[in-house]
């Protein structure tokens, strides 16, 4: 490894003759990014495979997710290895920018949303904490999509993140494991056991790809992310092609790569959905097999597994772990029907992570008898299992019994699945937690009560503040020291100096550089120019109808038929959303068409463009998202109470010094905790408050008729003021009214509307607004993945 300037330029300069046979200056910018990236690969695998050698006989943990929002990996490697000044310097007596390479890399198409990040946070602090982690996912080759907005819709494209291939990743075809498909089973009983075979299925084979994991702290520990791709078997008929028939020629490979082509194929459809329900298996049962074969060369028998391995799913995508599981030690391995249950759950612990009935996965058992009949016999008779042992339970009535059947309705319920087969079961925030407890897993929670605790979401401050913000974590070291970035609850030293004149204005002047550069990313992607000294008041993540974009687009519709004393008090304002709707969510889609539709409206108005803008910034990926947090003033976490599990972007806003204005939903009630009432706003009804108004008949025309600024905009949205088009918006009317307000928008206006007046007479006031945004930051440091996962690490992993 190249240790000072000089070095670096011999080894660059002869990597890119390796690698390209030319020089530097007369490569191409990505060839110059790839020959680097390989440069700092090869040096990432010596720590690597000295890594792995240390964790041979650590107890290991394999996290399973269907997402790893990674995103870019070249900055972040470039701080691990601590070069990154060598190389910027290096680079510029080579007349090459490094800044020109950063931008060739895009964001691995690995994710779209929290559940993806949140994997992505837990294996950084994982690495950073010795912990011997594994990562399990799929190498989805198109991504989620990529989002553009064209006539004021989200168009969808496919993410060639892989397009130029992935210097951080190693294919091991050497470690490639077959996965099953279809078929029949064949039952036999010999020697008063009964054994099962897989027959007639269709093979595919699975193929890892690994990335490696890093941490940005100046430690050589490295983790891996394995991601799983589809190969067929037989990729090419050799017969086919010479007759002519191209297509049958390569048949078999589309079919089995169709299976890792794609994040959440859309599932509307049978065809989606069986394609939904494979891919899900598919990375189970590959990270399955290869769990079991490497345990085997390493310990040659499966007599302590339960002790050295612990299987974690995050959600219920991966929830057929238990039942793979359960197939290996039953089929595989022959183990008796209780050796195979008392392992697997032992191994097995479950991260829930929303309440949202759409979200609680659910497959027909004729769906998954089609894609996996063995698997589907498990799992009926594990619940059949469950159930005879419930009948001498006294104090269940017919509701829990109903409640607690994996198998409901001819339908397989993955949430109860995963409840019944892990040993552990945990929510991701305080409030989240209790709702299971309370409601949607009660009956569970009545059997099982020593299963349930709670772990709140974390984020890597690492890649969220030190990398998003490096300004800023320069001058909160210079302050109090470097300590914070190994034990984040030091940032708590920060308030010594929260009334600091110098530590203010040095922190003000941060934040507008940050609002400055996100100013710029505005200008270029939007076209639009905002004002750096406006209030930056910004909601950023999926759209979704809880997380209640619609409520914000109200509330700047609602000051856009305000009268002009009414913008004299108010400061400038650029209100800016990002986020993509799923390409099946049509009224997601309708909300963001609403939004690009408002931001003209606004944006080209003489009157309205002076005191306030409206952005919508396509394409929000992890990149982009450490531009815009450190540019917020105002983060708005306006989700419907008992909604929203946790929030991860409510924890990132905050670290970067933004003020809160939200509900006492997910996270933001444990940030209230933190921060105290007067460095937070708080608006909107409570869950308590919600179950209140459900007893008593909530109509939603009572609320519009007693506002009549309220009616005046429903009248707008009806009427195509925002469009040239009426009935355009109508389904988002109906949302509000014929379908009776189902997440309390048009209930929680008016308090919110305060929240937001008082929010904006507080920034008026610059610096006790910034000490407002210090106090956040320093308050921050509770919510670092680091303290999650110590918690997962000794309660729950047992490591």
């Amino acid at each position: 490894m190249f240790n000072n300037i000089e070095q670096f330029k011999a080894e660059y300069i002869k990597q890119c003759s390796d690698q390209f046979a030319d020089r530097p200056e007369i490569l191409k910018p990505i060839e110059r990014y790839l020959a680097l990236a390989t440069m700092l690969s090869e040096e990432i695998r010596e720590r690597w495979a000295k890594s792995r050698d240390e964790d041979r006989e650590k107890k290991k943990v394999y996290y399973f997710s269907s997402e790893f929002l990674i995103g870019h990996l070249f900055s972040h490697n470039l701080e691990a290895l601590q070069v990154t000044d060598i190389v910027r310097e290096g680079l510029k007596e080579l007349d090459i920018s490094l800044d020109e390479l950063l931008i060739q890399e895009k964001d691995a198409g690995l994710g779209n949303g929290g559940l993806g990040r949140l994997a992505a946070c837990y294996m950084d602090s994982m690495t950073r904490l010795k912990i011997a982690g594994r990562g399990n996912g799929i190498r989805y080759r198109h991504g989620f999509f990529k989002q553009e907005i064209k006539n004021f819709e989200q168009a969808e494209s496919a993410e060639h993140w892989l397009e130029n291939g992935y210097p951080w990743e190693t294919k091991r075809p050497g470690r490639s494991v077959i996965v099953k498909f279809g078929g029949n089973v064949k039952i036999e009983y010999i020697d008063n056991r009964l054994f099962f075979k897989h027959e007639n299925y269709l093979p595919i084979k699975a193929v890892p790809y690994e990335v490696s994991i890093l941490a940005n702290d100046g430690e050589d520990h490295v983790n891996s992310l394995r991601l799983w791709d589809s190969e067929a078997l037989e990729d090419f008929d050799f017969d086919a092609y010479n007759q002519g028939d191209f297509v049958k020629a390569i048949c078999k490979d589309n079919e089995a790569c169709n299976l890792t082509q794609l994040l959440y194929p859309n599932d509307n459809y049978p065809a989606g959905k069986r394609l939904r329900l494979m891919q899900e298996y598919f990375f189970v049962s590959a990270g399955i097999t290869a769990i079991i074969q490497e345990y085997l060369e390493f310990y040659g028998n499966l007599d302590d597994v339960e002790n050295k391995i612990a299987i974690h799913i995050n959600d219920t995508h991966p929830s057929l772990c238990i039942p793979e599981l359960m197939r290996v030690f039953l089929d595989d391995y022959k183990m008796t029907w209780t050796q195979a249950w008392n392992k697997t759950n032992k191994m097995v612990s479950y991260t829930n992570h929303t309440i949202l009935p759409e979200a609680l996965e659910k497959w027909s058992v004729d769906l998954m008898r089609s894609v996996q009949p063995r698997i589907c016999m498990i799992i009926e008779e594990l619940n059949r299992r469950f159930i005879e042992s419930l009948l001498d339970k006294v104090d269940l009535n017919n509701d829990d019994y109903k409640n607690l059947a994996i198998i409901q309705d001819g339908q397989i319920h993955m949430a109860y699945l995963s409840v019944l087969g892990s040993h552990s079961v945990n929510g991701v925030a305080r409030i989240h937690t209790e709702i299971l407890k309370n409601n949607v897993l009660h009956a569970h929670y009545k059997i099982f009560p020593e299963k349930f605790n709670n772990k709140t979401n974390g984020i890597s401050h690492r890649t969220f503040l030190l990398e998003a913000n490096p300004e800023l974590s320069s001058l909160i070291s210079e302050t109090i020291g470097n300590e914070w970035l190994f034990d984040t609850s030091l940032l708590e030293n920060v308030l010594l100096y929260k009334n600091d004149a110098s530590f203010i204005e040095k922190f003000s002047d941060i934040k507008k550089e940050n609002k400055v550069i996100l100013s710029k990313i505005i200008k270029d992607s939007t076209g639009y120019k905002v004002d750096p000294d406006s209030i930056f008041d910004i909601q950023v993540k999926r759209i979704h109808a809880y997380k209640r974009q619609l409520l914000n687009i109200l509330g700047i519709m609602y000051r856009c038929n305000m009268d002009s004393q009414y913008f004299e008090n108010m400061p400038n304002h650029t209100f800016i959303f990002a986020g993509k709707a799923a390409p099946s969510y049509d009224y997601a889609k309708s909300v963001i068409r609403l939004a690009n539709r408002l931001a003209q409206k606004v944006n080209t108005d003489p009157v309205l463009s002076k005191k306030m803008k409206v952005i919508f910034l396509p394409n929000f990926n992890v990149s982009l998202a450490q531009k815009i947090y450190p540019a917020a003033d105002i983060s708005q976490q306006i989700s419907t109470a008992g909604m929203e599990a946790s929030g991860t972007g409510n924890m990132k806003f905050m670290m970067n010094g933004a003020l809160t204005l939200g509900t006492m939903d997910g996270a933001n009630v444990e940030i209230f905790d933190l921060v105290g009432k007067d460095n937070i706003k708080i608006f909107g009804m409570s869950v308590e408050d919600i179950e209140q108004l459900k007893k008593s008949s909530y109509n939603p025309w009572d609320v519009i008729t007693k506002d009549i600024p309220l009616r005046r905009i429903i009248a707008q949205l009806q009427g195509g003021y925002f469009s040239g088009n009426a009935g355009q918006f109508n389904d988002i009317v109906d949302s509000l009214i014929k379908y009776g307000d189902s997440f309390y928008v048009l209930q929680d206006f008016k308090s919110y509307m305060e929240a937001c007046r008082e929010s904006e007479a507080l920034y008026l006031d610059k610096e006790n607004f910034t000490k407002l945004q210090i106090h956040n930051m320093a308050m921050s440091g509770y919510f670092s993945s680091d303290r999650a996962i110590r918690e997962y690490a000794k309660d729950i992993w047992k490591v």
